[in-house]
């Protein structure tokens, strides 16, 4: 929670994540809204991992994120036994 909300905030975005691997790794993003390339925040982490040598996930954090973010795809199909906790830009956890 603490990494994807200071990823937000050093971003000034709307929303920030951070997954952590089974290693006990952490990797946080925030998202990117270039007009070449548009990733969400869970997008940015779950790549930023991978791109780490992680290999597989254990939990994500995804604070001020939609229900349809696509880094939820992107980490199911990476860890698909991966816990996603939801909150809204404060921290306060969502509803599954």
């Amino acid at each position: 929670m603490t990494l994807a909300r200071g990823a937000m905030a050093r971003a000034e975005a709307l929303s920030g994540a951070a997954v952590r691997d089974r290693d006990g790794r952490t990797y946080a993003g925030a998202p990117v809204g270039l007009r070449s390339l548009r990733l969400s925040a869970l997008q940015v982490a779950v790549a930023g991992a991978l791109a780490s040598g992680a290999g597989e996930f254990e939990t994500a954090v995804l604070v001020g994120g939609a229900d349809d973010d696509p880094g939820l795809a992107a980490l199911a199909e990476a860890s698909p036994s991966a816990a996603v906790i939801r909150t809204d830009r404060r921290g306060e956890p969502l509803d599954a």
